[in-house]
């Protein structure tokens, strides 16, 4: 039975869910403003080393170089950094446009002098030798991710902080390979993609990470021109932790045949604000990558460090990941690219 506090609550919560439409949402979100960088703890950092060329690497590169920094970009084959500068070429030539006339210098002067930054290298160790912050922006693999940390923890200088990109995986266990002392010196960074346009990053701090270390990731992410948010080293952090369960709970209504595709994102796009329904944004992520870091949760669960519910697997996802059915990169997912590819 519901309380007469509850009862009474109710208009009121109904009252502000009514109130908080596409456009109030949207006018929340222009209160979050990039943050003011604390340029002390920015400057001790001068050079970053990031392990990865793809659309995510290459993304922290550029950011990182266009706000001052030198970079080294690594990755395993030539071909891979070559991919990875053209990249970095693309997305600069369009970003030129509009920093250009702030920086006072011709588009081209301004992308030049962003790329004058940027170095790149296929040996790791030679890589991290000058480095302040290694960044590693590759598969989400646990076991590779270790033992790329622990081959560089005997590399790089003693001061240098090491920082993942991962996504779900714990930031303790991919620095468990790495000294005690390496350790208070390592986070989590998590960028979001497109990294040059998404302002958020997820800082996190695993259990022997130095507060300080935190400080000048915040500060250096700032300067990037982010919004760095801070949390603990829990499966998820805050985006994935809320939206992986969200996602799933959305495929459940479309097994139990609640609703269509379709009505669950429209409904989701127009009485939420959000830009895309789950649907569309299953499609966009990938439905491969949502189903491994599902799969990767439920070991968590079992520990008993996230609700089993959950993270149960989709008979559904299964059937389409079988059947080539990813997404928006394989041109069919929950809807149909195919025309678009």
């Amino acid at each position: 039975m519901l309380s007469r506090v509850a009862l009474r609550s109710r208009p009121v919560a109904q009252a502000a869910l009514a109130r908080t439409t596409p456009a109030t949402i949207m006018s929340s979100r222009r209160m979050y403003a990039t943050s003011k960088p604390d340029d002390a703890k920015a400057d001790k950092v001068k050079s970053i080393t990031v392990f990865g060329a793809g659309l995510m690497g290459s993304g922290i590169v550029q950011v990182a170089a266009t706000s001052g920094y030198k970079v080294v970009m690594t990755d395993v084959t030539e071909k891979a950094l070559e991919n990875g500068m053209n990249i970095i070429h693309k997305s600069l030539a369009r970003v030129a446009k509009k920093m250009a006339p702030k920086a006072e210098k011709s588009e081209e002067d301004w992308k030049q002098q962003v790329l004058e930054r940027i170095t790149t290298s296929q040996d790791p160790a030679e890589a991290v030798q000058n480095a302040d912050l290694v960044i590693e922006a590759i598969i989400e693999n646990l076991k590779i991710k270790q033992d790329l940390f622990a081959f560089l923890d005997s590399k790089a200088n003693k001061d240098c902080i090491f920082a993942s990109n991962t996504s779900a995986l714990s930031v303790a266990e991919i620095s468990s390979k790495c000294s005690e002392d390496r350790r208070t010196r390592f986070a989590g960074v998590h960028f979001m993609q497109p990294v040059p346009a998404m302002r958020l990053v997820e800082i996190i701090k695993a259990p022997k990470t130095d507060p300080e270390i935190i400080e000048i990731l915040l500060a250096i992410t700032a300067r990037m021109g982010k919004s760095p948010v801070n949390c603990l080293d829990t499966p998820g952090f805050i985006v994935n932790r809320l939206l992986i369960p969200y996602l799933m709970e959305s495929v459940r209504m479309l097994e139990r045949g609640e609703a269509t595709a379709e009505d669950i994102d429209q409904a989701m796009e127009l009485g939420t604000g959000h830009p895309m329904g789950p649907f569309k944004l299953l499609d966009f992520i990938g439905l491969d990558t949502a189903s491994h870091i599902v799969s990767g949760w439920q070991d968590k669960a079992d520990q008993g460090l996230i609700d089993k519910k959950l993270v149960e697997p989709s008979p559904l996802m299964q059937k389409m990941i079988e059947e080539g059915r990813l997404g928006r990169k394989s041109g069919r997912g929950f809807y149909d690219y195919s025309s678009k590819l």
